[in-house]
């Protein structure tokens, strides 16, 4: 507006200037000419004064709504960030709750124990204060109708009721084994379900976790970036948790699914290798990382449907053949174990005159369902029987896999096949990271402590060292005392030895009458 005033009062002065000069050189004619000129010269600076004010109000007005869209869209973007966090936060208190209501459980649990345990100790306390005044009423009897002396009385007392009490305790073990067998299966599953319970946590904390080294700890504060950009959008690209703590120089990734660990692993290296960290950047580095794993996770599946001697499989179980070279079972490589069920069912067909390229077909795709079983719910076997039957296997090999592990009655022999070479390659010496030496000594342990016991005439330790079996002689051992030997065996596996899982106990007793006919 300034310029519009300053400029008006120059174009007045000048027309002025000329009008007085016209005035004196040419006279009124020329007077009147120069007027109309000044007026024209008015005129044209008043319109484009007029012009230039609109263009900078309107100039102002661009700026000032450019402003506002830009501070909404911080508004909006910041809005969104604390509804985020306000659900995170939602979702970590619901989780306190869960974990204070079973710690509130366990603690009723407990209490409820500590009483039943309180009872018991008071009846045994009766029970052996009952005991004290008959063995007393005993002694004052036999010391009255025979000549023996009170110790040596004592003495046969004692022989007499120990004897009797372990024949009516072993009487009890048989009762209460047989009211066990009519209720093993959901008493199992109860023990089953707390056992998961109890140690989940565990279970996930080592089968669920990678760790990134960074190469100081400045890089922590560029993977999360601004406001948490960088590590939201790594998070969202690969279904990966990324978990930034106080441990040194570490990123720790948190999945079920390995290959995505796998991914998420390869695609944060690169970015900390590349320096560039951004949320367009990740999503390129993550892109690329997938394409790359894809292409060999192919090549993975072919060369390992080559190594089996397997041809003729659908393209995508080849892929998820390759998907199996990520995935673990009891630290086994899935994908070595199958290629090892494969030779093992192909060498026991071969044995038995089955078909060798069936066996081996089966067996390499016995575990399909472990690429997928972390996504779909079921059985691993019936999950892999169904990507079989999907992608048009034969009904044999349906069969095979479905029932490896007895999810579905066997019916071929095929399926027996597949059976026995996974517990093979499952239990072989080795398979588990387990040395040879250690192996033996165990079994030797195990034969040698069952040995040790009266009225034992062998013991010999089978499935891999997961079960004893001890022969008794029948003539020493009656069917109450087998059960009171079997407990002894298995409280002294339990105290001497240190096993993975569990080992079984069998205690065989038998009669056997011989005679001949002349």
């Amino acid at each position: 507006m300034q310029h519009y005033i300053i400029y008006c009062i120059l174009s007045l002065g000048a027309g002025l200037l000329a009008g007085v000069f016209l005035h004196r050189f040419f006279g009124s004619k020329q007077l009147q000419n120069a007027r109309e000129l000044s007026r024209r010269i008015l005129e044209e600076a008043r319109k484009e004064a007029v012009a230039q004010k609109k263009e900078i109000v309107l100039q102002g007005r661009d700026e000032v709504l450019e402003y506002q869209r830009k501070t909404e869209q911080e508004l909006k973007e910041q809005e969104r960030e604390l509804k985020a966090k306000d659900r995170r936060l939602q979702d970590f208190s619901e989780k306190l709750d869960e974990r204070a209501q079973k710690a509130t459980d366990k603690d009723h649990e407990i209490l409820a124990a500590e009483k039943e345990l309180t009872k018991r100790e008071r009846k045994l306390e009766e029970t052996e204060e009952l005991l004290k005044a008959k063995l007393q009423e005993q002694e004052y009897k036999l010391q009255e109708i025979s000549a023996l002396t009170a110790e040596e009385a004592r003495r046969m007392l004692l022989t007499e009721i120990e004897d009797k009490t372990r024949h009516e305790a072993a009487k009890m073990m048989r009762l209460i084994e047989t009211e066990a067998r009519e209720s093993a299966v959901h008493k199992a599953r109860e023990i089953i379900a707390m056992a998961v319970q109890r140690y989940a946590g565990d279970y996930v904390g080592e089968q669920t976790v990678t760790t990134v080294t960074l190469p100081s700890e400045e890089m922590k504060g560029r993977i999360i970036g601004r406001e948490g950009r960088n590590i939201r959008t790594l998070e969202a690209a690969t279904g990966v948790d990324l978990i930034i703590d106080d441990t040194p120089e570490t990123v720790i990734l948190s999945a079920y699914s390995p290959l995505r660990r796998h991914i998420a692993k390869l695609s944060l290296e690169r970015l900390i290798q590349d320096g560039r960290i951004h949320p367009a950047r990740i999503e390129d580095i993550v892109k690329k990382v997938e394409q790359e794993l894809e292409v060999q996770i192919k090549e993975v599946g072919e060369q390992a449907t080559f190594d089996a001697g397997v041809h003729g499989i659908h393209p995508d179980i080849i892929r998820l053949l390759g998907q199996l070279k990520y995935r673990t079972s009891y630290s086994q490589n899935v994908l070595q174990h199958s290629l090892e069920v494969a030779s093992l069912c192909g060498m026991m067909a071969s044995e038995l005159g089955q078909d060798v390229k069936k066996a081996k077909r089966a067996g390499l795709l016995h575990d399909l369902g472990k690429a997928v079983d972390h996504e779909v719910e079921g059985p691993h076997a019936v999950i892999g029987a169904d990507i079989a039957k999907k992608y048009g296997e034969m009904k044999e090999i349906v069969h095979a896999i479905a029932a490896h592990h007895e999810d579905i009655p066997p019916k071929s022999i095929l399926a027996v096949l597949v059976q026995a070479a996974d517990s093979l390659s499952g239990a072989r010496p080795g398979a588990r990271k387990e040395l040879l030496e250690n192996y033996v000594k165990r079994l030797e342990d195990l034969e040698n402590i069952a040995d040790s016991f009266e009225g034992v005439s062998k013991a010999y330790a089978i499935q891999a060292g997961r079960e004893v079996r001890v022969m008794v002689n029948s003539e020493a051992v009656d069917d109450d005392k087998t059960y009171l030997l079997c407990k002894d065996i298995t409280d002294r596996i339990e105290h001497n030895l240190t096993y993975p899982g569990q080992i079984r106990v069998t205690v065989i007793r038998e009669k056997r009458a011989v005679g001949y006919a002349k």
